[in-house]
Formats: structure tokens, C-alpha cells, sequence
């Protein structure tokens, strides 16, 4: 049998800070709960948005209960309180006409901007790495974060069109992944190369019409599809809804080797 090679990955870019800074109430226009890696080192971001009528608090509690490595958690709470409720139950853009029925056509446009705000801090002042910002959201949150995913790769793409201009391409930086429970994309996507952030749907089979998935592979160039019987949110009891999203996190979560190491990867010389 022949020995494996040795590849020493050498750093080729200045690396983010190991303890990033917390998100400040002042750039981040909505509640929200944050949480530093239990590790101590913030590698990873995994944002959580939940679902309509509900907010932030469970979705920070169920960001700690996973204790995925060398990852803070950042829960946002919904900009809106939902309509002829008298309870904190919040939406992500307006849900219900006049007469209290779902809209069947909704405007995002105010949560994508608080989206684009929340990205533009954490990006900026905080100093995460886009490809080391994951997003997580339940129904209407995954809505909103399949389409705050695809705005922010529009931008981006926009950005490389412009530099291509001057003597220094602007490289297009994806997020690093979105994992969407029973959220649909709310627009029928047309960029001009597909999104390169990898994306699992995770649906029941009553809560995605039949066009959905064929919205986001019109989107999204690196998709899995998961389906499993029952409703709602993976249930924490049940080990084989909750495998697939792990995996997924697996592969995509990024890995920091402790100072004074490198990374080593092994292969056969051919």
C-alpha cells in the first residue's frame, strides 16, 4: 500500500480576528440575541430567523442547544408585530390584508433591507468573512433568508461587473450556506450566474408547492433536497430530522486549527 502524501496548507490571506465583536444595538435596527462560540473561537456565524408569529428567544435557545463548533448564533426577532394579535408575535413583512387574510403576494423589501443593514455591520465593524456567514430560518424566516442570501449574491455580482472596469477585479463572495425549513423563495430568480452558496431545503410534504424547488435551483447553483413526513420545525426527539441539516453544517462550517498549527490534508501521489 503506498504512504499517503502530506500537504501543508500554507495561509495565503490575513485571517479574521479569532473573537470577533459582539453585534452592536446601535447598527442592528431590531432585537436580537447573540452568542459567542463555546469554544472560543468565532469562526462561524450561524444567523436564525424564525417563522411567522413567533420571535427571536427560542431560535437563540435552539442556536446554543447545537453547539456546533467554533460557532457564535445571532438571532434576529422580525421588524413587525403581527396584526389583531394581543401577544409578541412578530413578522417579517406584512402578512395579512385588512379583512385579516394572507397576502398572497408580499413585499420583503423591508426585511431584505434590515437583512442588507445586519450583513453590511457584521461584515464590516465586526469583521466575519462572508463566507463564514451561515443562514438558518424557519418558513417565513427561511423566505426571507433564501432571498437575503440571493440579494446579497446580486450585489456582489454587481461589485465584480464594476471593478472589471479598473486595474483590480473585485472577487464575488458568496455567504457560506442557508438552510431553509419549509420557507419558499418569494421570487422567481433570474441572476446572471447562479448563486454559488450552498443551500439545503429541508420540507414536509404539504408545505412546499410543487414549483419551490425548481425556484431555487434557478437560484442556487449547490442544493440538497430533504423531505420528511410531519410538519413544522425538525423535532430535537428525532435524530433522523435533525442527521441531514448536521451533515450539511459539516461540510460547510469553516475550521480554525488552533494558533501554531496547520492544516493538513492527505492524499496518494498518482
Amino acid at each position: 500500500m503506498d504512504s499517503p502524501d502530506i500537504h501543508v496548507l500554507a495561509e495565503t490571506s490575513v485571517p479574521s480576528p479569532r473573537v470577533k465583536p459582539a453585534p452592536q444595538t446601535s447598527s442592528i435596527h431590531t432585537q436580537f440575541s447573540y452568542f459567542p462560540s463555546d469554544d472560543g473561537t468565532d469562526e462561524n456565524l450561524l444567523i436564525l430567523l424564525h417563522g411567522l408569529g413567533d420571535t427571536d428567544v427560542p431560535f437563540a435557545r435552539l442556536g446554543r442547544s447545537l453547539k456546533l463548533p467554533q460557532t457564535a448564533t445571532l438571532a434576529l426577532r422580525a421588524p413587525d408585530l403581527v396584526p389583531f394579535l394581543y401577544e409578541q408575535a412578530f413578522q417579517w413583512y406584512p402578512s395579512f390584508d385588512q379583512l385579516g387574510d394572507l397576502i398572497e403576494r408580499p413585499d420583503p423589501s423591508p426585511a431584505l433591507n434590515l437583512l442588507k443593514n445586519v450583513f453590511g455591520h457584521l461584515t464590516g465593524e465586526c469583521g466575519w468573512p462572508p463566507h463564514r456567514i451561515h443562514l438558518f430560518g424557519f418558513a417565513q424566516g427561511g423566505s426571507i433568508a433564501a432571498e437575503a442570501c440571493l440579494q446579497w449574491w446580486r450585489h456582489e455580482l454587481e461589485l465584480s461587473s464594476q471593478s472589471r472596469m479598473t486595474d483590480k477585479e473585485t472577487p464575488v463572495r458568496p455567504l457560506g450556506s442557508l438552510v431553509t425549513i419549509s420557507g419558499p423563495l418569494l421570487s422567481y430568480p433570474t441572476p446572471s450566474k447562479l448563486c454559488e452558496t450552498p443551500i439545503l431545503v429541508f420540507r414536509r410534504p404539504r408545505e412546499l408547492k410543487s414549483g419551490a424547488l425548481n425556484a431555487f435551483r434557478k437560484g442556487f447553483s449547490r442544493l440538497k433536497d430533504v423531505e420528511r413526513a410531519g410538519e413544522g420545525m425538525p423535532r430535537a426527539n428525532l435524530r433522523e430530522e435533525w442527521q441531514p441539516i448536521l451533515e450539511f453544517w459539516s461540510e460547510v462550517l469553516g475550521w480554525r486549527p488552533a494558533d501554531g498549527l496547520h492544516e493538513v490534508m492527505t492524499g496518494r501521489s498518482s
